[in-house]
């Protein structure tokens, strides 16, 4: 049977509702054939295993040993397990797929065969077999699979709170049941990856790290530890012999796979030719002469195409120079986009190799006030042939990005058989099982990122549009729809806030839940302003509570409480900075609604009620590329425009601008661009009286890389400020924060 006809009829087989066991399973294997029309029965509560002594022990056998049905010596149904070129399995070797990772398997009501092209393939088989009895059936069937991407997983290389110890064994457990078989760990504020990589990791440290190495083999996963020694790396042979030290010390605690990052660096460490001098130097004399270490991996600085400098000549040098057995890796045409068929041609040409994608979603360390709860889509189905591996940057909050995370072992298992909307509903029920539609009706508005400055964007509010568009035209059935789903999103909150079968999602979610209940009785308040806006003198009877005025005081109350809600640090994750949901289509129709509702009002009843709902006073623009899309938040008195975690070029007489739509009067100011010494090349300016007024800029001491201001500062009023670097060179630099108090 045709491969994608019969994916497709398994996908609507599991829409509509159908039992079929094998649409349970993720990632949607390569070949099925079905047995026939009632091929489903109940799986076994006893079963005997058949296979060499070496398969009765290990991790293969441990998975197996995860099902319900008891392992007993003479139970009538059978489990055969076994490796091309074994016994067990001898008859069905002409049916195993000649591919790394590949397994064949036949489900009948007798027995299972799962026969593996090599170990993981058995691993990989004996997790198709749990996954199709997730409901207790089985199902007759034969299967025959593979991966089309040869590594597929995860990269932890976000900023902020490194994951905890528990999270990522549980991330590892979540990556072999779906068959992803990479983990990089690279946290950016482990000091020992990063800032200290040449000191060897304390006790407690190192004895977690041999732990997690011991999980990821338990379930099938390359622990690869990465190392990121360019912010200070001198290119001679004693810094060359610490790294190599320092990965001999991670080899004694079980690392067996090693990956060298040189990204979001600037200065020496930038080098092509020292880089691929230093990487060679490791795989010739530590990967290649330990035998049992997996192939190498760079994160190159100059990682997507956007930051590539083709006259410098960065990527081909590592094409020409590197081992061809070391990897590459690569985010696509910028920091944060989808990879496709062009992407993969334009970068394999320079690096002479296939890239290794590092994919920058559901990362959301760009993006805090938002979490991200939607499928993963947009990269090429074409792909499969130009990578060499794929791996997805999550985001801190370990448990919800395994939403989209199961995506992702989907696509790069099978690329041509993927589609995210319906494993986006599959995932959502393995993530929550005893309240799936809850997490749904939520997640509906947490998909999008809102305004940021990478400029990507997510599909977010697609099923309210419609409705949307006729309730601002005046359908009042459409508003009525709108006051449903506000309640719908209230239902599924509540229904959150008690879920007790996967705490750490909930804890994760929890300030966005809250933020929802705020955005859902905001709804439904606005819902019946709309309602009430052309009753005429509504708010005039004093024996009638439910006014339109006093809905009116509601809803400026609610928008308050968003906003406090927003701004309670004691209410956040310690790294957020704010709290917002429902941003692309929910949030914006009902202010719009609402000014309108409020416009009505008043041209009926001669009052004059404040139009505004939600707005921000404060408008960046600016010359330098990498700013120019960055938000501007107000968190009470401060105003801070987000950072931006790469590498600035901030080019000369380049320019920020910030705009305010009302006089401001200045208390304080400061900004790090992550560099010492560097305020005399940038010039600090308020538009004061219709003039453009400088302010003194400085260090406090040599070895602090925040900027202050003069004194001269506190107590200007002003409707603009500016900052240009005038040191008539471009300038390297970070924009790790950038905020100033108002009075």
């Amino acid at each position: 049977m045709n491969k994608k006809i019969l994916t497709l009829g398994m996908l609507l087989l599991a829409g509509l509702g159908a039992t079929a066991q094998v649409s349970l399973v993720n990632p949607v294997p390569q070949e099925v054939t079905i047995a026939g029309e009632n091929a489903i029965f109940e799986a076994p509560a006893q079963w005997s295993i058949n296979a060499d002594k070496r398969h009765l022990s290990g991790y293969i056998y441990d998975a197996l040993m995860t099902a319900s049905p008891e392992a007993v010596k003479k139970a009538p149904f059978k489990v055969t397990l076994g490796i091309k070129g074994e016994g067990k399995v001898a008859r069905y070797k002409k049916l195993i797929p000649a591919k790394s990772e590949g397994y064949y398997m036949k489900v009948t009501d007798k027995e299972v065969v799962i026969a593996g092209n090599d170990e993981k393939g058995l691993f990989y088989g004996v997790q198709t077999l749990l996954g199709m009895m997730n409901e207790g059936n089985l199902e007759a069937c034969a299967i025959t699979d593979w991966p089309d991407v040869p590594f597929r997983g995860t990269v932890e290389g976000f900023y902020g709170t490194p994951w905890s110890h528990e999270a990522r064994k549980s991330q590892l457990a979540f990556y072999g049941r779906n068959k992803m078989n990479v983990y990089i760990y690279g946290p950016k504020d482990d000091p020992w990856h990063r800032d200290k990589w040449r000191e060897p990791y304390p006790e407690a440290e190192a004895s977690r790290i041999a732990e997690l190495v011991e999980v990821a083999k338990q379930n099938g996963v390359n622990f690869y530890w990465a190392i990121h020694p360019g912010v200070d790396i001198r290119w001679n042979d004693e810094d060359r012999d610490k790294l190599i030290a320092k990965f001999e010390v991670m080899y004694e605690l079980g690392v067996r796979s090693f990956a060298v990052f040189f990204d979001d660096i600037w200065g020496e460490g930038t080098k092509a030719d020292k880089q691929a001098e230093l990487l060679n130097y490791i795989d010739d004399n530590f990967v290649q002469a330990k035998g049992d270490v997996a192939p190498l991996i760079l994160c190159p600085t100059e990682y997507n195409k956007g930051w590539a400098n083709e006259e410098r000549g960065y990527l081909r040098t590592l094409g020409k120079e590197l081992n061809k057995s070391i990897e590459v890796m690569w985010t696509g045409n910028s920091v944060v986009a989808c990879i496709d068929k062009p992407t993969m041609e334009w970068i394999n040409e320079r690096i002479q190799r296939k890239g290794y994608i590092w994919l920058n979603f559901p990362v959301n360390d760009f993006v805090r006030d938002h979490i991200l709860m939607g499928p993963a889509y947009g990269n090429g189905l074409d792909i499969a042939g130009d990578v060499s591996g794929f791996v997805s940057n999550p985001m801190e909050y370990a448990e919800t990005s395994k939403i989209s995370l199961y995506g992702i072992a989907d696509y790069c298992w099978n690329m041509e058989a993927y589609d995210y909307q319906s494993n986006w509903e599959k995932s959502l029920k393995d993530i929550l099982p005893s309240n799936p539609q809850a997490l749904r009706t939520f997640a509906l508005y947490n998909k999008d990122l809102g305004p940021n400055g990478h400029g990507f964007r997510r599909e977010e509010g697609d099923e309210l549009k419609a409705t949307a568009e006729k309730a601002l035209a005046g359908d009042q059935f459409a508003v009525a729809m709108l006051n449903v789903t506000c309640n719908e999103l209230e239902i599924a909150c509540d229904i959150l806030l008690n879920e007790k079968n996967n705490p750490q999602l909930i804890h994760e979610l929890r300030p966005w839940i809250l933020q929802g209940k705020n955005l859902a009785a905001y709804g439904r308040t606005v819902a019946l302003m709309r309602m009430l806006a052309e009753v005429k003198d509504n708010g005039s009877s004093t024996s009638q509570f439910i006014s339109f005025e006093n809905l009116y005081k509601q809803a400026r109350s609610l928008q308050k409480q968003m906003f406090d809600l927003e701004n309670n640090k004691a209410m956040r994750h310690p790294y957020q900075i704010g709290t917002k949901l429902g941003t692309k289509v929910m949030l914006p129709t009902l202010n719009k609604l609402f000014a309108q509702a409020t416009a009505k009002y008043n041209e009926l009843n001669g009052t004059e009620l404040d139009t505004t709902a939600e707005y921000n006073p404060y408008k960046l623009s600016s010359t330098v590329t990498q700013l120019a899309l960055l938000p501007v938040r107000l968190n009470g008195d401060v105003v801070e425009i987000a950072s931006a975690l790469e590498v600035i070029n901030w080019q000369a007489d380049g320019e920020l601008l910030l705009e305010s739509e009302s006089a401001v009067t200045f208390q304080g100011m400061d900004f790090n661009f992550g560099v010492n010494n560097v305020a005399k090349n940038f010039r600090l300016e308020l538009f004061v009286n219709g003039a453009w007024r400088e302010v003194a800029l400085l260090h406090y001491s040599e070895d602090d890389p925040v900027i202050h201001t003069g004194n001269e500062l506190g107590g200007m009023t002003a409707t603009k400020l500016r900052i240009t670097n005038i040191s008539g060179a471009e300038q390297k630099v970070y924009f790790k924060n950038f905020r100033f108090i108002r009075r």
